[in-house]
C-alpha cells in the first residue's frame, strides 16, 4: 500500500460495474484516454490508501476504459470499487512541451501577466463543467484566471513561471 499521493496523478474514478465476470468501468480524466490502453496496473484509492491492482484486461472506448481486474471474478467484488479514484504514479506521464502542462505541474509556479507583470502564485487549478480555472493568490487576494490556450504564453518549467496574456481588465477587476 502507498499512501503518498505526491507521487501520483489522478486518471479517474470508477464509475460502474460491468457484466457478470466482476468488470468496472473507469470514466478517464485525460486528453488521451488511449495512451493508457497498455496499462497494466492501476492505483485505486481505498480508504485514502493507494492500492495497486494487477490488469487482466483494459479495453478502452473514448472516455471510458472497461477493466477486468486479477482477482476480482463477480459484481459483488466490483461494487466495492464503486466511485473510488484511479491514480497513476507520475512516471507514467509523458512529458509535456512548450505551452502545455499537466494541472498538476504548475500548481506553486509564479504566474506573470504581459500587462501587470507579476500578479501572484498558483495555488491550484480548479475543473469546473463549464470552464477550468487557474486559481493564484496574491498575498491575501484570490485571482481566477480562465484556463485558456489563447491566454498561455510560455511555460517556463525551469525558472517555475506561467506567463499570460490576460483579457484587459480581468486582473485589475481582482486588484483594485
Amino acid at each position: 500500500m502507498n499512501s503518498d499521493k505526491d507521487q501520483y496523478f489522478r486518471l479517474g474514478k470508477v464509475i460502474k460495474t460491468h457484466g457478470y465476470k466482476g468488470e468496472v468501468v473507469l470514466l478517464l480524466e485525460t486528453d488521451n484516454p488511449d495512451a493508457y490502453a497498455g496499462l497494466d496496473m492501476i492505483f485505486i484509492n481505498m480508504d485514502a490508501s493507494l492500492v495497486p491492482w494487477f490488469i487482466e484486461e483494459i479495453r478502452i472506448n473514448d472516455k471510458m476504459a472497461v477493466v477486468k481486474l486479477e482477482d476480482v471474478s463477480d459484481p459483488e467484488q466490483a461494487r466495492t470499487f464503486m466511485k473510488k479514484e484511479v491514480y497513476l504514479p507520475l512516471d507514467q506521464l509523458d512529458p509535456l512541451g512548450g505551452t502545455e502542462f499537466y494541472f498538476h505541474e504548475i500548481v506553486g509556479y509564479q504566474v506573470r501577466d504581459k500587462v501587470h507583470g507579476e500578479i501572484g502564485r498558483v495555488e491550484e487549478i480548479l475543473e469546473r463543467p463549464e470552464q477550468e480555472l487557474i486559481r493564484i493568490l496574491k498575498g491575501d487576494k484570490e485571482i481566477l484566471v480562465p484556463l485558456t490556450d489563447e491566454m498561455i504564453l510560455d511555460v517556463d518549467r525551469k525558472n517555475k513561471i506561467l506567463l499570460l496574456d490576460t483579457p484587459s481588465g480581468l486582473i485589475d477587476i481582482y486588484l483594485d
